[in-house]
């Protein structure tokens, strides 16, 4: 596992003597696809009345869900981010990300109606 260091406590220090602090913080290792379970679904709730596809269940580093991210807005040509380990595409693209996902040989669930 790759491990991440991050400063704790300091921005800036005048004292030449000074030595930082660090905190390491060691990053999921990201599952194979054929591993991963992927839930998708479709949600309204605090978005003013818009639809999002809504991925969840991805295993694994940031960097690697975020790849992930830009795969599915890219093959569906809109929007979304990747927010708190979930994937958010803008729309109701439900039945092809779940083709696409099983696809590049991700288990796959429809969650919802």
């Amino acid at each position: 596992m790759a491990k991440k260091k991050e400063k704790l406590n300091v921005v800036y220090s005048t004292n030449p003597d000074f030595n930082y602090q660090f905190e390491e913080t060691e990053e999921t290792e990201t599952l194979s696809k054929n591993q991963q379970k992927l839930y998708v679904s479709i949600d309204k709730k605090q978005r003013g009345g818009r639809e999002v596809t809504l991925v969840e269940g991805f295993i694994g580093s940031e960097e690697d869900l975020k790849e992930l991210g830009k795969f599915l807005k890219s093959k569906c040509g809109v929007g979304g981010t990747v927010k708190e380990m979930d994937i958010l595409i803008q729309g109701n693209f439900k039945d092809k990300i779940t083709d696409l996902l099983l696809k590049e040989g991700y288990s796959v669930k429809k969650k919802g109606g």
